[in-house]
């Protein structure tokens, strides 16, 4: 089973947090891929562009934080955090 953490921070408070599982079959990549996507129709945010900074950080990490920065759209945060938490 794979699952991925999501929560969104202000003022290093919690606003939003959901937890997605996955047991398909898919390569980890998809599977990060979707369940980003729900994070954020679950969120209602738009998808979060992956920087070279933040791509080297999830793979050294499996965390990352997506800031201002990463968002086309303004957002009423200061960053969405994401993390593996389990793997197949």
């Amino acid at each position: 089973m794979f699952r991925l953490w999501a929560r969104t921070f202000r003022d290093n408070h919690v606003l939003q947090d959901t937890c997605i599982a996955d047991g398909s079959t898919e390569t980890r990549t998809h599977k990060v891929f979707a369940a980003l996507d729900q994070v954020c129709w679950e969120f209602d945010l738009s998808r979060p562009i992956w920087l070279d900074k933040t791509i080297s950080e999830f793979k050294r990490r499996g965390k990352v934080r997506f800031t201002r920065d990463n968002f086309m759209e303004s957002i009423d945060f200061d960053y969405l955090e994401i993390q593996v938490i389990e793997e197949d």
